[in-house]
Parts: structure tokens; C-alpha cells; sequence
């Protein structure tokens, strides 16, 4: 067996190194199984989310939300996928009109079943059946049922990329949903226990949420587990070792797992009968290094896009810069369990006694749309506003911070806006 069969960075699962960590898969199975709530799963990334739901659901609807994407977004992606279309004619804050198209045989089938009128019949040149949307409040039930009889099961993917406003929008769908007997599992990242319920109340008792955490003694079972099937044995210093720097991240550890054995020249299992004793804690190191150097672009880049994103706000303010200056000197605790508000401003207010709360819980609250790509991906630091707290979605920078050669950009960007003077710490 190879190494990378067991170790490494997939999109598919591998049960050689795959551990339920506090029964949660069996937690999730019964939850889906009984059909009676909604299902939120909060965890960093590469926390083992994806895996936990590739074990668990078979063929579910996966909408992958970007920064931009609204509640009509994500219905059109879930949909999509059910060779229906929905075609959004005008939008507003509390409703969309349009039109429901089914745009191929398997859609076709589907809005026939829902609406009653049985078998439909369809030809080469296709048999074009829609339906009007927008018109009264049976929108989101024909959506629910379209979902519901279709027998799978919808994923919202990164949930916090929404918008406060599209989340609690969202919230309130997610009761109607299960007034009508749809349910959806939600997935993404926060900081705070039941942020759903918090956007809407009405969604207790009709949603059960599950964390995906990792403590280092699981994260060292994870090692441990691909160890053994690959008939290695590593001593108990380079398992805790390991599991340490993996900053509670299970898919950064199964990154370091396959490094450490490429520098120790190891791509095969050890034959049967024999075993292959791991305990150079050198190459370990070595192996950090690695992968903290291969981050290097990643999080200069997100540097980059921050600075460029603050200089070409009109009246860009320097309280941007002394805010992320903040954040990034944080200990590893601090951005792990998330960061308040009003202690971010207590360390930039003693680097800049201009600074203002308020102003700054501003400025936080734009962080998000200067982080990503042009695709709406790419975060790293989320803001909560309900909880005013900076969480950290990828763990990886902790690592990254620990043994590469970080040079941030903020000074620089701080030395600029400086030269606007007072104006720089007003909030646009």
C-alpha cells in the first residue's frame, strides 16, 4: 500500500486513517435517518466536515456558497442539479419572482410528480414545462417539495460566506422548510454554539446542531490508525508532536502525516510480518517547514488582496491595517477560540489612540469582501457580528506563522494612510 492511499489531502475519504471521533458519524446517520430536524455542522476548515458528510449522505445536493451568493442563489444551485432551472426575474429583500423551468428529462419528471399532473411526455426537440414563481406564498413550498421528492438531501457548504442578511433570511426559509417536511444540513464556520436558532428563534427543537472538533489525543488516534495499516509504529513523541502542531485541524494533519514520511523516504507500507519504527523528530520538523513554506503564497496572497482592497476604498481608513496587525500578532489561543471585538480594539487603541470601537467594529464588518478572490472564495478571517468576534477559518495559518518566515504587509500600509492624518481613523 502507498502512503498516499492512507495520508494527504483528498477530496474522497480513506478509511485507513478516517477515525469517528466521539461517535458523531453514528450522532449524524440518526439524525438524518429520523427526518425530523434540520442539521447545522460547524468546524474550522479542514476539520473533517466534507468527510463526516461523505460517510454519512449518499447523492445530497451540495450548494457552495460564495461571498455574493443570496437565499435565490442557492436554490437555483440546488436545483440545477435537478436539471431544473430557476430563472429569477426580480428580487427583493423578502421575495424573488421568476419562473421554475425544467431543463432536462430528469427535472421534467420530477415537476410533473410534484404538481400532480403524472407521467409527461418528452421528445428529442424536448417538451419545455415550467412554472411561474413569485406570485403568492406557495414559492418556497414547490421548491421544498422539488427538493424533498427528489429523495436526497440538501448541503449549504460554507454557510458564512453569506451575508449577515442572507443567513438570518436564510434561518427563516429553513422554518418554513420544515413546516413542509424538507431538511437541510447546513455546514460552515462559527464561532458561537447554535448561531442559527440566534437568527431565528422559531428554529428550536427544529434543528440540532453538531461541532466538529479535534482534541491532539484524537488527532494522534488519526496517525496512529494510518500508522497500523501501513504496518508502521511511531513513537509516542512524534504522534503528540504531531498532533500539536496540527493546531486541531485534521486535514492539516494528514498534510504533515504524508510530508514526514516523504522526508523520511517512505512511500510504501512495510511488509507483512515487519514494522517500520518512526521516531525522527528532525524530519518532523522538517516536514513543518515544508508545508508552512508551500503556504507562503496562499496567505501572501491574502495579504495582499487585503492591502490592495483597503487602498482602493475611496476613504480608506487606517484602522484596517492596525486591526489586522492585531489579529495576526494574537496568540494561537486567541484566534483558535475567537477574538472579541472590543479586545482587538483595546491592542490597536494602544497603537493608535484615534481608534474608536464603533469605528472599528465597522471596518470588521467589511473584512470579509476584501479577502476573497474574484470568485468569492478565499477567507481566512470571518467576522460574527451577532457575537462581534473574529473567528479564524483556516487553522492552517497557524502553522504557517510558527515556522515560516513571516514578513506582513500592515506597517507599510499603516506608514500611508498615516499621511492622510485624523481623517485615517474615521470609519468610511
Amino acid at each position: 500500500m502507498k502512503t498516499h492511499e492512507v495520508f494527504g489531502i483528498r477530496p474522497s475519504l480513506t478509511e485507513h486513517s478516517y477515525v469517528d471521533r466521539g461517535s458523531l458519524d453514528r450522532e449524524f446517520l440518526r439524525l438524518v435517518e429520523r427526518k425530523q430536524v434540520h442539521i447545522a455542522v460547524r468546524g474550522a476548515s479542514k476539520s473533517g466536515k466534507s468527510w463526516l458528510r461523505q460517510r454519512v449522505l449518499k447523492e445530497p445536493l451540495i450548494v457552495q456558497c460564495r461571498l455574493s451568493y443570496t437565499t435565490a442563489d442557492v436554490y437555483r444551485d440546488a436545483l440545477a442539479h435537478l436539471d431544473i432551472r430557476l430563472e429569477i426575474e426580480k428580487a427583493t429583500t423578502d421575495t424573488f419572482g421568476g419562473r421554475i423551468t425544467a431543463s432536462g428529462e430528469a427535472g421534467l419528471k420530477l415537476i410533473a410528480k410534484v404538481t400532480g399532473e403524472g407521467e409527461v411526455s418528452y421528445s428529442k426537440e424536448f417538451h419545455r414545462t415550467d412554472r411561474p414563481v413569485g406570485k403568492d406564498g406557495s414559492d418556497l413550498k414547490f421548491i421544498a417539495d422539488l427538493i424533498r421528492e427528489s429523495g436526497r438531501t440538501l448541503v449549504i457548504e460554507d454557510f458564512h460566506y453569506l451575508s449577515v442578511a442572507e443567513q438570518r433570511r436564510f434561518s427563516f426559509d429553513l422554518k418554513t422548510f420544515w413546516d413542509y417536511g424538507t431538511f437541510v444540513v447546513v455546514v460552515g464556520v462559527w464561532i458561537s454554539e447554535n448561531m442559527l436558532i440566534t437568527l431565528n428563534p422559531d428554529l428550536s427543537d427544529r434543528i440540532e446542531e453538531l461541532s466538529v472538533t479535534w482534541q491532539e489525543t484524537e488527532l494522534k488516534q488519526v496517525f496512529q490508525k494510518g500508522c497500523k495499516a501501513l504496518n508502521f509504529r511511531p513513537k509516542d513523541a512524534i504522534a503528540t508532536h504531531l498532533a500539536n502542531i496540527s493546531y486541531e485541524s485534521v486535514g492539516l494533519l494528514q498534510k504533515l502525516a504524508l510530508r514526514y514520511l516523504d522526508e523520511l523516504s517512505i512511500e510504501d507500507s512495510a511488509d507483512a510480518g515487519t514494522e517500520i519504527v518512526l521516531e525522527n523528530e528532525a524530519k518532523l520538523s522538517d516536514a513543518a517547514m515544508y508545508v508552512a513554506e508551500q503556504l507562503n503564497q496562499l496567505y501572501q496572497t491574502f495579504a495582499r488582496r487585503v492591502c490592495d482592497g483597503v487602498r482602493k476604498r475611496a476613504n480608506a481608513t487606517g484602522i484596517y491595517a492596525h486591526a489586522m496587525a492585531v489579529i495576526m500578532d494574537a496568540g494561537d489561543g486567541q484566534l483558535s477560540d475567537g477574538m472579541s471585538a472590543k479586545d482587538i480594539h483595546t491592542a490597536a487603541h494602544a497603537r493608535q489612540p484615534r481608534i474608536l470601537l464603533a469605528n472599528l467594529r465597522a471596518v470588521l464588518a467589511k473584512f470579509a469582501e476584501l479577502q476573497v478572490d474574484e470568485d468569492g472564495r478565499g477567507l481566512v478571517i470571518a467576522y460574527d457580528s451577532q457575537n462581534e468576534k473574529i473567528s479564524l477559518v483556516d487553522r492552517q495559518l497557524l502553522l504557517y506563522r510558527r515556522f515560516a518566515t513571516v514578513k506582513w504587509p500592515w506597517e507599510d500600509l499603516i506608514a500611508e494612510v498615516d499621511r492622510k492624518g485624523e481623517s485615517a481613523y474615521v470609519d468610511e
